[in-house]
This record gives structure tokens, sequence and C-alpha cells, in this order.
């Protein structure tokens, strides 16, 4: 499977960190027994409990990440929940158990919960297929189109490539127009074969679910999770978050120490990317999940439908070694693992290069959880400390230092994953630029304009045209530099000139992860 997006493939580590660790999924009968008995007690809970701020406080102190805030639900009861750093490197503002951090794709299982209370009201079934209520999002060709379902999508099963959508998101189309483009991506033969994490295929069944449930995702979100919990500090909505105060910025590493320098607007994936909230309010969510859907002593959504966002659905990291190696599996919106000591264990991480890293670590048979929130970029801050914290409560111990071995898994996924710009020995000159001007398009991405500027060619491209000046590389080849979550170094941009030497196609390096990088030149 191709690698096409830094922050999908960041929120999968927890799959993946499980699958390095593990050395077998299925425990041998003695292992099961010993699993059944309560393996947290009062006594060790205290004790992880005594360790985890100075835990939390050594390894934000050896990344250097700005803030964090984390929450711990054990019996239906918050037994911790404490704010450190700031919100903003520089500034005096400190981060408390209310300050609303950018969840990235720790908003799936959020989401998947919503979902499930529709589904728990008779709303909508997981089976439904998508197109009844949203035929904008056809998937795949037309014999497998009309199966393709809510279960399919927000297992990650439904064909779509890894990321699609994306690409689109990042060049400023909206939510309805990425859905309605999804059908220009090929399947081939992966419908229910194969998993492909796509944060638009997740956002198609939210969506087609708040359909049927006659709202909007971010008002049914509100009135049917955030509420019933008493979730004020939670929003799907990136205009609500940015009017508060009490926010965390995005922050990101520099030579310089670390910089809060861009903002992240996920309201185009606001199920599967889009949500904010503090720690206070993940906790009152910790405590939903493993109560059976019930809040405060009272039913808030039917056990049985929160319980098959649990189960898992598709296999989402095939074994290397099938006799010794664990497979990742995903649930609907949870990775689903076992803990070393052979606990179930639900996880989930999110991550915004831009900067946020996330992670939720449950283990339902202890009714223990722990959410970590923090405002920089993706280095492994929010996964060691939950690991670390569920060894010492359930082991007495840390297993592994978890810090050296999650920053290599983030660095191997950051890696550039479209070709390179490279020049040539031996440069040619380009066609005279006028030749290159006109107007370009393709079904997928629309319209690409080619334009001269004061400095030469310009590319123009998305609803509200971004702006991007091309540099000469050789020929009919130039380079620019793209902008956005899944922006690496330049990018090429290459003209196929027909008779008469006038460029007929422009291709675009970066815009090509699917096959749809090829921009055909429109007639005068």
């Amino acid at each position: 499977m191709p690698v096409t997006s830094r922050l999908p493939r960041l929120l999968m580590v927890a799959g993946l960190l499980a699958a390095s660790l593990a050395t077998g999924f299925a425990a041998a009968p003695a292992a099961r027994a010993a699993a059944a008995a309560q393996r947290v007690t009062p006594q060790s809970l205290a004790a992880a409990l005594a360790r985890l701020d100075g835990l939390a406080t050594s390894m934000q102190r050896r990344t250097g990440v700005p803030g964090m805030a984390i929450a711990v639900v054990h019996n239906d009861q918050l037994v911790f929940l404490r704010g450190y750093g700031v919100r903003k490197a520089g500034q005096a503002g400190t981060v408390d158990p209310d300050t609303m951090f950018q969840l990235a794709s720790l908003s799936k299982p959020v989401a998947s919960t919503v979902v499930a209370a529709l589904v728990g009201d008779g709303v909508v079934g997981w089976d439904d297929p998508v197109l009844r209520t949203l035929p904008e999002a056809r998937i795949g060709p037309a014999g497998t189109a009309p199966d393709v379902t809510l279960r399919d999508l927000l297992s990650h099963r439904s064909g779509l490539p890894d990321h699609a959508g994306d690409d689109l998101e990042d060049l400023g189309f909206d939510r309805n127009t990425i859905l309605s483009r999804l059908r220009f991506l090929p399947t081939n033969n992966r419908f229910r074969a194969h998993y492909a994490y796509t944060n638009f295929g997740f956002t198609a069944a939210a969506e087609a679910a708040a359909r049927a449930g006659g709202s909007s995702w971010e008002a049914i979100s509100r009135e049917r999770l955030y509420k019933p919990l008493g979730m004020t500090r939670t929003t799907s909505s990136h205009a609500a978050l940015i009017a508060d105060a009490n926010r965390a910025r995005l922050h990101v590493p520099t030579a310089q120490g670390w910089v809060a320098r861009f903002d992240r607007d996920a309201d185009a994936e606001s199920p599967a990317g889009g949500v904010s909230a503090s720690a206070r309010d993940m906790g009152s969510w910790l405590r939903l999940q493993l109560n059976g859907g019930r809040f405060a002593g009272k039913p808030v959504l039917q056990a049985a439908a929160l319980a098959e966002t649990h189960r898992p659905q598709v296999i989402s990291t095939p074994p290397a070694d099938p006799a010794t190696d664990a497979a990742g599996l995903y649930g609907l919106g949870w990775n689903v693992g076992k803990h070393g000591a052979g606990l179930v264990q639900l996880s989930h991480s999110g991550a915004f290069f831009l900067g946020a890293a996330t992670a939720v670590y449950l283990l339902p048979a202890e009714k223990l959880g722990i959410v970590v929130l923090t405002n920089g970029q993706p280095v492994g801050l929010p996964e060691a400390v939950a690991l670390s914290f569920l060894d010492l409560a359930v082991e007495g111990e840390i297993s592994r230092d978890y810090l050296p071995l999650l920053q290599g898994i983030f660095k191997s996924m950051s890696q550039q994953d479209y070709p390179a710009v490279v020049a040539p020995a031996v440069v040619v000159p380009p066609l005279p630029l006028e030749r290159y001007v006109g107007r370009y398009e393709n079904d997928y991405f629309g319209l690409l304009d080619i334009r001269r500027g004061a400095d030469g060619l310009e590319l123009l491209i998305g609803p509200e045209p971004q702006r991007f000046p091309l540099t000469p590389v050789s020929g009919n080849t130039f380079s620019y530099q793209p902008r956005g979550e899944n922006a690496f170094g330049p990018a090429a941009v290459t003209f196929q000139a027909g008779a008469g030497g006038m460029p007929t196609t422009v291709w675009v390096g970066n815009l090509d992860r699917n096959g749809l990088g090829l921009f055909i030149r429109q007639k005068p």
C-alpha cells in the first residue's frame, strides 16, 4: 500500500506500535484465565497515579512540547486531571483542565460514539448504504457503490485509496465538494478486502448518519453527545474553537524552539479530525466508553451500539510473520489490540503535522482509560505518557522507554511521499513562458491555471485559487512549494508539449498520489 499522507499515517501509530511490541495476539488459555482477574487494584492504581505527574513532566521536558493536559478515569470516576505548560509558547497563559485542544483523529472514536447513539435510537444502522441518505458520496464502480455501508467507511474498508480526499482539503475545497469527488478515485478490487485509512470516507459515514437524523453533523454531535455529557468545552466547529480564549495553539519545532506558526481548520473533515475538546470533557467521554453508554447513572446511548464500535471489523496491519507477530485490528473508530498483559486495549492517536498530537487508551476489562492532549507536532509524547502509565497500573513497572521508539516511528512516517525534484546535470532552457500560460483541468481537482506573473510563471489551483510561484528546473519541468498538512519539499510540475511545441498537459507531482495528477489543457 503506497504511503500518501502524513496526518492519517500518524493517526495509526497506536496500531503500528502495538504490532511492533506484541509477540502474538492470541493469548494462551492460562493467560486468558489470568487476565480475567482484575489486574488494576486500588493499590496499583494509586501507585501509578502517584508517579504520573512526574512522568508527564519529565517527558514533556524531554520533548519540549509547550502544553499538555491529561485525564484518567477508573471505575466511572475521574481520578486524575491536570494541565501542563502553556497554551502558546512565549506567552503566559497556562494550560488547565478546561483548555481546549484540537483532537485531530482522536475525533474518530468521538464521532463513532455519536453514530452509535443514532444507531441505538433507530435512526440509522451500521449496515445502511451510505447512498441511502448521501447519494452524492458515490464510492467505487456501479457494481459495488450501492453496497458501501456506514460500517465499511467507519472501519476504512470501503475500497477508497489511502487518505482519499486529503489533497482536496489542502487546496481549500469544502466537505460537500470533496465527498462528491470521491467517485473519481479508483477502488480497484479493495472493497471489503483491504484497509486504507481515509478521513473523508469516515466523514461520509458520519454525514450520512447525521442526514438520516435530519440535522447537520455539528448540531447532532452537540445534541446527542456533548450536551448529555455536559461537555461544554467541546465543539465540532473550528470557528467556535478560535473564538475561545482558553485554547491551545498549534506548535512546530524550529531551530529557535517550538513556535506557534500555523492554524488548522479541519471543518471539512470534522467527524474525522475536527473536534476540539478539553481534558475534563474527554474524561466524561471516557466514563461513557467504559460504562456501557451510561453517564452519571443515566443511559446516554444503547450499550450494544457502543460495544459494536469496540469490535474489530478489519485487519489494519497484517503480521509480518503470522507465527510470531500480532495483527493490527480496527473497529469503528478504534484500534483494537492487546496490552502486554493480555488485556484488550482500545486506542487511537490524533496528529496534525501543523502542530497537534493526542492519544487515548482504554483497558475496558479494568474500566481504566487515559487521554493525553498536546499542542505540539507529533513526537510521541501523548502515546509515551499513556503507555507508561498503563504499564505502571497493570504491571507495576514501565516495560520500556517508549519515547525513542515512538520518535523513530514518527520520523519514518514524515518522509516525503511524492517524487523529489532533481535537476539534471545539463539544464535545458524552457520554452517561451507565454506558451505554458493557459487553463488546465481534470475531474478530480478541477481547474488549474498557469499565469504569467511579475517574476515568472504562477500556478493557481483551488476553489479560492491558491497562488504558487513556479521555479524553472529544466526544459518543460518547473517546481513549486506546496502548502498544508500534507506538504513536504518542492514538487515537480511538468508540461508535455504537443504538435507545434504548445504544451497540452501538465503533471503535478504531489497531486499524483492516486494517479490523478495529470491536467488537460482547455481549448481557448
